[in-house]
């Protein structure tokens, strides 16, 4: 009887701690990506427009560095393939990079890719408003030949080029609206809201170094979604069947 009520014991910590697991992974957590660390942790000194995140980031040092040259060895992306980009223009990517790197706040959004460069990738992503408007004004003189950056580049070169038929052309007619940059330009990453900074529910694609505003966002949706909670939570779920299996063995 010893031995049961141990054996009871032991599966009921090993759901309790699965359940705070679970928590963790929506609210907490890296993606299985090219790049990112496997766990968000303290970096210290990250590069420049990545340095928000150093407190708590799933990006390394080298990995923000190379997020702000023209030519990485991170994709080899071109942000150049119709001419020299505005610094201006130049400085969203970048945080665009940043934040897709070094967020460990994307959970609720991130779903299994289809890629041989990576696992998971993020969909629907909110941002907040002022991110869109913001990345689209300051882009809109700028060049480019695609509204979706993800895939149908020329690749013969080792780095992206406009493919043959994709005449280089202003963001403004690839782009209309910020939305369809913030929307398209990933192929669906990022969902345009109308919501504002300071509203709790859009992520800021980027914050001056401070307090993340993100956390608490990552929160409210993952409670709207349903992610926190046990009884939606699949792997808990398994977990409380074996438990409640077990339960009744031990006490026939």
């Amino acid at each position: 009887m010893f031995r049961s009520c141990k054996m009871l014991k032991a599966i009921f910590l090993s759901l309790v701690v699965a359940s705070m697991a679970v928590k963790d992974d929506v609210l907490n957590v890296c993606m299985e990506g090219k790049h990112h660390k496997k766990q968000p942790g303290v970096e210290g000194d990250l590069h420049k427009q990545c340095e928000p995140w150093k407190d708590w980031a799933c990006c390394t040092v080298n990995t923000s560095t190379e997020a702000h040259k023209d030519e990485s060895y991170l994709y080899n992306f071109n942000w150049n393939h119709c001419g020299m980009m505005t610094e201006k223009c130049k400085r969203h990517f970048i945080q665009d990079t940043c934040f897709y790197e070094c967020s460990p706040n994307l959970g609720p959004w991130i779903q299994k890719a289809d890629a041989s460069w990576r696992n998971e990738r993020i969909i629907d992503v909110p941002l907040c408003k002022e991110d869109c408007e913001e990345w689209w004004n300051d882009c809109q003189n700028d060049l480019t030949c695609k509204e979706n950056w993800h895939k149908g580049w020329n690749w013969t070169s080792g780095i992206n080029k406009c493919p043959v038929g994709y005449p280089c052309q202003k963001f403004t007619d690839v782009f209309p609206t910020p939305q369809s940059l913030c929307e398209k330009i990933w192929s669906g990453s990022y969902k345009h809201t109308t919501y504002k900074r300071g509203s709790g529910q859009c992520l800021q694609m980027w914050f001056e170094t401070g307090k993340n505003p993100n956390p608490n966002v990552t929160k409210y949706y993952a409670e709207k979604m349903g992610l926190l909670g046990v009884a939606y939570t699949p792997r808990i779920s398994i977990f409380i069947h074996f438990f409640l299996a077990s339960l009744s063995l031990l006490l026939t």
